[in-house]
């Protein structure tokens, strides 16, 4: 073979490894969006910390403004979010929010749940029955009886036992513009909880006076969760959003 043609061959070949190496590179990875459900007695607006955060960092972010009238209700409106949202879905779920990500979370675009201080609930169960018998010792929260069917904390106490290391302004706010929570809601039973069959991740908030420390330790180890302790009130998640949105960050990368 001549020098030219010996050349000719080797630029082919080096032509068809160039375009070949970018194509084995080139799998698309696929896009992880964040959907943020809250719990009861508050809306969505209170993960705009957190939020901020994960846009910064470049994750698509959708939050589920649930009623909280019912679980079939806030599952159903947890679904359009998931299915609305962009590529793989990392499903976050705040107190009561985290009945909602258990029951919606066996969606085929959720890759992972984190619970930020949230019920983790097995089959059968809901939080009705969750919190029929609290630790010895445990604070009981300042839940007020039914009024037409809806639960409330006494404005007077909710800083205290939902927000204590929040600004104390904003815990007024959020004292004052409490989302009506549905005694239905409170009663909804998960069928197939998605923890079973997903990877997990668990914040504990380890000054929280709405659920208990330690029954959240049992729920995180029960679902086999990756858990990570924070010093934070039940609303670590508007506390601590940097600690929170590093654990969903975690859990977008598969970090255990």
């Amino acid at each position: 073979m001549s020098i030219a043609n010996t050349l000719l061959a080797t630029a082919a070949s080096l032509f068809a490894f160039a375009a070949a190496v970018p194509a084995a590179h080139a799998q698309p990875t696929p896009t992880k969006s964040i959907v943020l459900v809250h719990g009861g007695f508050v809306d969505g607006s209170g993960w705009q910390g957190v939020y901020n955060v994960l846009k910064k960092d470049g994750y698509k972010v959708t939050i589920a403004q649930n009623p909280t009238l019912s679980l079939s209700d806030d599952v159903a409106v947890t679904k359009r979010a998931i299915a609305a949202a962009e590529g793989e879905v990392i499903l976050v779920g705040h107190s009561y929010g985290g009945v909602v990500i258990s029951e919606a979370g066996t969606d085929p675009k959720v890759k992972g749940l984190v619970y930020i201080a949230a019920f983790a609930p097995d089959a059968g169960e809901s939080i009705a029955k969750l919190i029929a018998n609290p630790p010895e010792g445990a604070a009981v929260p300042p839940i007020l009886p039914p009024q037409d069917g809806f639960l409330f904390l006494d404005k007077a106490k909710f800083a205290a036992a939902f927000a204590a290391d929040v600004d104390p302004e904003v815990a007024a706010f959020m004292a004052d513009s409490q989302v009506p929570w549905g005694v239905e809601a409170l009663a909804g039973e998960v069928t197939v909880p998605a923890w079973k069959e997903k990877p997990s991740w668990y914040l504990v908030a380890t000054e929280d006076h709405m659920i208990p420390v330690e029954a959240q330790r049992n729920m995180a180890k029960r679902a086999g969760a990756t858990t990570v302790d924070q010093a934070g009130s039940h609303a670590v998640y508007v506390s601590q959003p940097e600690a929170v949105a590093k654990l969903i960050e975690d859990a977008a990368n598969g970090t255990k």
